[in-house]
């Protein structure tokens, strides 16, 4: 067991050294030897190069492009290397934040906020703040390009039990169950198209699921490259699902059905706890947009192509929101949305006639690409926290010839699946919205708090202070406001869940302490 292994993965423990000298800069390996396998320790992934090219072994005697490295060679450092460019970073964004959200959450705004003029304005809002957001983000990724995003940034600004307390949420709770919400509607809106008469069982829907997991984790765990093209694909193909409403859309406000926009402003205004709890469900559509920040060690050229790929995604994004909404409100009634368990397929059974059956495919596709970009982001936080000692060891191995964090993929696929089983979407949607806008907010905390500690730190992009500052008191509100409005226990548990973290870090990570069993489990600690 410990011999295949040390052949198959790379450990990649304790990767940054986080003082004032080195955050953000490489550092020199240091090689060890197990058994006559190489692995790193201090190493950051930093190296650039095309693919390389060799030789089919199936005997034809073609050169393939190939989609794993030719594996590990004596004294040759293993690392992530920098395979996502521009297009790729456009792409992992707008393919994760386009994916179940805009299918799922257009009827639940409207409950939530009881008008349609409310509704619009808060999907242009979410938009917006997003785009504030990934901005600060920027600034912070490209000051510090190792991955793990909001791990990395809270180990330069707070230390190492602010980052704990993340990881310990982000990788039990927030990013599998990000991916079982997408996987679930994935499953929804598949099952759907084959089932006319009635509402599709349960079970069949979570084993759907489940089989999308584990489709998705083959796809990272074979290659990067292999994963980005598929992130590539499912995102140009859902684009064109988009294209479609927006052109049905169209064509039924061409006719003259304009009379669900005529007055959207008519019904009361909701109140300001209402408002947090719809910018939950609107937010949830737009999430995604930090995903990037996840994978700065393989992005090539970061401190231009991730600016940019956030310019450029997210401005895309809440424009096919906004057309969309209009598509929707000019071929269906608000209370035929909120009635709708499949907004998009009562959309299409109502204008494309025979080829309906688009509508579900279209969204199948789309939530498939979200689940793949999710899931490639995941396993580079578990990557870089447990390189650092925050998690177990082996979530920080890289195979050797694939170069993909595979441990890091398994297990948050695993705890994804977990979710799925016994989870629904509307729970999942409500707990991951209030946690993970508490750590955004820590983000923004941190940017500011870097620019006084490190004020002459190179910053590659700097973004205006007015915009952390405002996202900062945007995620306080958000926070805030629904606890205010409608105290819930759940709120608690969330809150609970977060500090119990330090139960685990101060005897595991602070004093380095490893239970005997866990040295038997994994050899290399």
């Amino acid at each position: 067991m410990r011999d295949k292994l040390s052949q198959l993965f790379c450990l990649q423990r304790n990767a940054r050294k986080y003082n004032s000298d080195t955050q953000g800069h490489n550092n020199v390996p240091n090689k060890n030897t197990i058994n006559g396998s190489t692995y790193t320790n201090g190493h950051v992934g930093t190296a650039d190069g095309p693919e390389t090219t060799e030789a089919d072994t199936s005997g034809s005697g073609r050169m393939r492009k190939s989609l794993e490295g030719r594996g590990s060679t004596q004294n040759d450092s293993i690392h992530l290397k920098r395979r996502v460019g521009l297009f790729s970073g456009v792409a992992l964004i707008v393919g994760t934040m386009i994916g179940s959200g805009i299918f799922v959450s257009p009827s639940g705004l409207l409950v939530r906020t009881g008008s349609v003029g409310v509704s619009f304005l808060i999907w242009l809002a979410c938009g917006l703040l997003s785009l504030l957001g990934a901005l600060s983000y920027a600034e912070l990724g490209t000051m510090n390009t190792s991955s793990g995003a909001e791990w990395a940034y809270f180990m330069d600004a707070f230390g190492p039990a602010p980052a704990f307390l993340f990881s310990w949420v982000s990788t039990l709770v927030l990013k599998p169950s990000q991916m079982a919400i997408i996987c679930l509607s994935f499953a929804q809106y598949a099952v759907e198209a084959f089932v006319s008469e009635c509402d599709p069982p349960i079970s069949v829907i979570k084993m759907v699921a489940l089989l999308a997991v584990i489709m998705i984790l083959f796809v990272n765990c074979y290659s990067v490259d292999l994963g980005m093209a598929v992130q590539n694909i499912f995102t140009a193909a859902k684009l064109v699902a988009v294209l479609i409403v927006i052109c049905g859309g169209a064509y039924k406000l061409a006719q003259g059905n304009v009379q669900h926009l005529t007055n959207a402003f008519n019904n009361p205004a909701p109140s300001v706890g209402a408002v947090a709890t719809a910018f939950y469900t609107g937010l949830w559509a737009y999430d995604g947009w930090n995903n990037l920040n996840y994978v700065t060690e393989e992005i090539q050229n970061p401190s231009k192509n991730l600016p940019r790929s956030i310019i450029i995604g997210i401005p895309l994004v809440t424009l096919c929101y906004a057309l969309i909404n209009i598509s929707y409100l000019a071929a269906m009634s608000p209370i035929e949305m909120i009635e709708s368990e499949a907004v998009a397929v009562t959309f299409g059974n109502r204008i494309l006639g025979a080829l309906a059956w688009l509508m579900p495919l279209s969204v199948t596709v789309s939530t498939f690409g979200s689940a793949n970009g999710t899931l490639f982001a995941a396993g580079r936080l578990c990557f870089a926290a447990s390189r650092e000692g925050h998690l177990l060891d082996i979530l920080s191995y890289v195979h050797v010839r694939r170069l993909t964090p595979a441990p890091g993929l398994i297990f948050h696929s695993l705890i994804a699946a977990a979710m799925v089983l016994y989870g629904t979407i509307d729970s999942l949607i409500d707990f991951f919205s209030f946690t993970a806008w508490i750590f955004y907010g820590g983000s923004m905390v941190a940017l500011l708090v870097m620019r006084y500690t490190k004020p002459n730190y190179p910053r590659p992009y700097k973004v205006p202070l007015i915009i952390p500052i405002l996202v900062l008191v945007i995620s306080g509100y958000l926070v805030a406001a629904p606890i205010v409005e409608k105290p819930q226990i759940e709120y608690l548990y969330a809150v609970l869940f977060i500090l119990a973290g330090l139960i685990f870090y101060v005897p595991f990570v602070k004093m380095g302490l490893t239970p005997r069993f866990m040295e038997n489990i994994f050899p290399f600690r």
